[in-house]
C-alpha cells in the first residue's frame, strides 16, 4: 500500500472510530447529568421555577414508517419523569403544572431545515392549575426573559415548531379565579375510540368534514358562588392544528339555574378564524348570563332559547359574535330574532332585532322591578343569590327595585323589539308593541316606545341617564284615540259609547327606581274623555273598591252618562295637584281637588258634586279619598257642599292606581265634541 493510501486508511479509520465513539457516548450518556443545567436555563428563560425531578433519558430508534433511506436514520426518543412547572412570584401556589412522565420523538432530518418536528408526544397524568388573583394577575401569562427589551425591528426566527399529535391517559385542569369567584376542576379522558361528529352533534353542510371527537371531559366546582357542572367532548390534536378540518366541540354546562348547551365546530382553533355552533340557553333569568357571557341583559322570568352562534375573531375592531335565527320563550311569551355582539372599543356593542308574536305584559314586569310573569318566584330567588333581593316595602305599590345603572356602562346596545299580539289580564286590548332600545355609555333610551291600545295608540319616549348619580329620567307619553267601548269590552252598556280618550304626560325625576323617579318628579298630566259612562258595576269590573263607594254615594246604582271629563294636573317634587279636574255628567258636574303624593304614596282628595237643575244628588256634604295607594279610604266630609257654580269635577285620578295615571291621563286639544267647553276652561287655567 502506498504512503498516501495508508494516510487515507488511517484517517478514515480514525473518523469511523470517532463516530463509533460518539454513538457509544450518546447511547450510554447519562442525560440526568444535564438536568441541573436544563432546569436552570429554562427557569431563567420563563421567569418561574421549572424542574425535571425524575429520570431523563434518550433512546435511539429507526423510524420504519419513513420512506427509502430515511427509514435507516435513527430518531431520538426522549423521556422525562416527574416534571414540574411553577408559578410566578405573585401567585401564592407553588405548582402550575405537573407531569408524571413525558415521551416524545424528534425528527433529526427536520432539524436540517430549521424545523423542530415532534410527530407525537405522550403525557402521563398531566395536571394544570390556572389561577387568577383578585388584582387581575394570572399564571397563564408568561413573562419571558428579554421580552421587555426585545427589538421590534428584529426579524422573526427562522426556526419553526410542529406538533402533530398529543396522547395522554387522563388530564386534570384546575381553575381558580378570585374575580369571577370560580373554583372549577376539569377531567379530560380519551374516548378510546373516535366518535364521528355527526353521530353526536348532527350539523349542516357547513360542518361536513368536521373531525371526530377524541376526548371527553367533565367539570365540577363553583362559578360566581353558584354550583357548576358540565360535560362534553372535543376533537384531537390533528384537527386542533389543522387549518382546513373543523375542530369539533360539544358541551352541556350548568351554572346554578343556568344551562348552556352547544355543539359545533371551531375553524383553526390554534389561531381562531371562526366558530359555528348550535347554542341553547335556559335559566331562571337572562341577567344571570352576564357572568358566563359578558353580555348585559335584564332580569326576566324563566327563559329558554335555541339558535345558531357564529363568530369571527379576526374582524377589524374586534371579534364579532352572531346569535342568529334563535327562538324560544321568556315566561309565557315567545321570542325570536338575531343578535350581534361586537367586542369593539371603548365598549362592546349588542345589536339586533327581536320579535314576540304573543307577548304577555306580565313577563315584562321584572324590567321595572315588578314581580310578575310565569315563574317570577324563580327570578326573585336568582336576584337574591346575586345579592339583589327585592327592596319593595310591604306597604308600597310603586316599584322600589333598583335599576342596576352602574353596569349599563359595560356595553352599548342598539336593539329593536316588536310584539305582535299582547296579552294583559283578561281583556285589556293591547297590540303591536314596538320599541327601539339605545344604550350608549350608560345612557338608556327607549325611543320610541309605542303600542296600540283600544283602537288607538300610546306613543312614548323614555330617557334614563344612568351615567349620572343619581339616575335622571324623563318620560313623554301621548295617548290618542283610545275607544271607550274597546277599552272596556266587558261592560255591555259601554258598547254603545262613541267616546274616546286622549292624553299627554311629561314627567322628569331622579332616582334609581320607578318609585324614586316618581317621588322626585316634575311635569304635568292632562286628560280628555268624551261620551262615556260610569256606574258602580264598572268600578267593580276594574277592581276599584273606593271608586265603587264614591260612585254609589254620588249616583246610587244607576249608570250615568259622562258628557266630558277633563284634567290638568301639575306635578312638583312628586306632589300632583289638580289645576283642573272636572267631569260633566247628564245629572251633575263633579269637581275634584286635592293632591296625590308619589313620595309617600298618599291621597288627599275632595269630591264636590253640583246637580244640574232638579237636585238628583241627595249628598249634602263633599266626599273625601285619603289613605295610601295600597289602602285608600273614602268617606263623607263634615260640612256643606261647595257653593253652586264652583268649577267642576272628575273621575279617573281619584280612584285609578297612580301608576296608571302616567299612561292614561292626558288630553288632546283639538277634539270637536262635548268637551270643547271644558277644554276651553282648562286652557284658561
Amino acid at each position: 500500500m502506498s504512503r498516501t493510501g495508508k494516510i487515507i486508511s488511517w484517517t478514515a479509520g480514525v473518523l469511523v472510530l470517532l463516530l463509533v465513539a460518539l454513538v457509544v457516548l450518546i447511547a450510554t450518556f447519562d442525560w440526568n447529568r444535564l438536568k441541573p443545567t436544563i432546569n436552570r436555563k429554562v427557569s431563567q428563560e420563563i421567569n418561574r421555577p421549572f424542574a425535571i425531578r425524575g429520570d431523563l433519558g434518550v433512546a435511539w430508534e429507526r423510524n420504519r414508517s419513513e420512506p427509502g433511506w430515511r427509514s435507516w436514520v435513527p430518531w431520538p426518543h426522549i423521556h422525562a419523569q416527574d416534571i414540574m412547572l411553577g408559578n410566578p412570584p405573585e401567585i401564592p401556589d407553588l405548582t402550575m403544572a405537573h407531569l408524571e412522565r413525558v415521551d416524545a420523538s424528534i425528527s433529526p432530518l427536520a432539524l436540517l431545515g430549521k424545523e423542530v418536528w415532534l410527530p407525537w408526544i405522550k403525557l402521563q397524568q398531566p395536571q394544570a392549575k390556572l389561577v387568577q388573583t383578585a388584582d387581575g394577575k394570572n399564571n397563564w401569562t408568561f413573562n419571558l426573559a428579554g421580552s421587555e427589551s426585545k427589538d421590534p425591528n428584529q426579524p422573526p426566527s427562522a426556526w419553526s415548531f410542529r406538533l402533530d399529535n398529543i396522547v395522554f391517559d387522563q388530564g386534570t385542569i384546575g381553575y381558580r379565579d378570585a374575580i369571577n369567584k370560580a373554583d372549577v376542576k376539569v377531567m379530560v379522558d380519551p374516548l378510546g375510540k373516535p366518535v364521528p361528529y355527526a353521530q353526536l352533534a348532527g350539523g349542516d353542510d357547513k360542518q361536513k368534514g368536521a373531525a371526530d371527537f377524541v376526548f371527553g371531559w367533565q367539570a365540577s366546582g363553583t362559578y360566581n358562588k353558584e354550583k357548576l357542572t358540565g360535560e362534553g367532548k372535543i376533537g384531537g390534536m390533528l384537527s386542533l392544528r389543522s387549518q382546513t378540518t373543523p375542530f369539533p366541540v360539544q358541551a352541556d354546562v350548568r351554572s346554578g339555574t343556568t344551562r348552556v348547551r352547544l355543539a359545533g365546530t371551531i375553524q383553526n382553533p390554534m389561531s381562531p378564524g371562526g366558530v359555528d355552533l348550535r347554542l341553547r340557553f335556559s335559566g331562571d333569568t337572562l341577567a344571570n348570563l352576564y357572568g358566563l357571557t359578558g353580555v348585559l341583559l335584564p332580569d326576566t322570568p324563566p327563559y329558554e332559547t335555541d339558535g345558531h352562534l357564529s363568530a369571527r375573531f379576526r374582524e377589524k375592531g374586534g371579534a364579532v359574535f352572531r346569535y342568529q335565527n334563535f327562538n324560544g320563550h321568556i315566561g309565557d311569551s315567545d321570542i325570536r330574532g338575531s343578535l350581534t355582539y361586537s367586542q369593539t372599543k371603548p365598549r362592546p356593542k349588542l345589536e339586533g332585532e327581536l320579535e314576540s308574536r304573543q307577548l304577555r305584559m306580565a313577563d315584562l314586569g321584572p324590567l321595572i322591578g315588578v314581580n310578575s310573569g310565569k315563574g317570577s318566584e324563580k327570578t326573585e330567588q336568582a336576584k337574591k343569590k346575586r345579592g339583589e333581593a327585592s327592596t319593595q316595602p310591604a306597604d308600597r305599590v310603586l316599584p322600589h327595585d333598583k335599576f342596576d345603572s352602574k353596569s349599563w356602562s359595560v356595553m352599548d346596545a342598539d336593539v329593536r323589539f316588536s310584539g305582535k299580539r299582547i296579552e294583559h289580564g283578561g281583556s285589556l286590548p293591547l297590540s303591536d308593541l314596538s320599541t327601539h332600545v339605545i344604550l350608549k355609555n350608560g345612557d338608556l333610551r327607549l325611543d320610541p316606545l309605542r303600542f296600540g291600545m283600544a283602537g288607538g295608540t300610546i306613543n312614548s319616549t323614555i330617557h334614563l341617564e344612568g351615567d349620572k348619580t343619581p339616575l335622571q329620567g324623563r318620560a313623554d307619553v301621548h295617548a290618542r284615540s283610545l275607544k271607550l267601548r274597546q277599552l272596556f269590552p266587558d261592560v255591555q252598556a259601554m258598547q254603545s259609547a262613541l267616546g274616546q280618550l286622549n292624553g299627554d304626560a311629561t314627567l322628569s325625576g331622579r332616582g334609581n327606581s320607578v318609585a324614586d323617579l316618581l317621588a322626585t318628579s316634575n311635569g304635568d298630566l292632562k286628560l280628555l274623555m268624551n261620551d262615556g259612562l260610569i256606574s258602580r258595576s264598572l268600578m267593580e269590573i276594574v277592581g276599584l273598591n273606593v271608586g265603587n263607594y264614591v260612585v254609589g254615594k254620588l249616583f246610587g246604582d244607576d249608570e250615568v252618562k259622562i258628557n266630558c271629563a277633563a284634567a290638568n294636573l301639575q306635578v312638583k317634587n312628586g306632589l300632583a295637584s289638580s289645576q283642573l279636574f272636572v267631569f260633566d255628567t247628564e245629572n251633575a258636574v263633579i269637581n275634584i281637588t286635592g293632591t296625590t303624593n308619589f313620595a309617600n304614596e298618599r291621597l288627599d282628595l275632595s269630591i264636590d258634586p253640583e246637580s244640574k237643575g232638579i237636585r238628583i244628588i241627595t249628598l249634602r256634604s263633599p266626599l273625601y279619598v285619603r289613605g295610601t295607594f295600597k289602602n285608600p279610604d273614602a268617606g263623607v266630609k263634615a260640612g256643606p257642599l261647595i257653593a253652586r257654580g264652583a268649577a267642576a269635577v272628575a273621575l279617573g285620578a281619584v280612584v285609578a292606581p297612580a301608576a296608571a295615571l302616567l299612561a292614561l291621563i292626558s288630553p288632546s286639544e283639538n277634539d270637536q265634541n262635548q268637551c270643547t267647553k271644558v277644554l276651553g276652561q282648562m286652557k284658561g287655567k
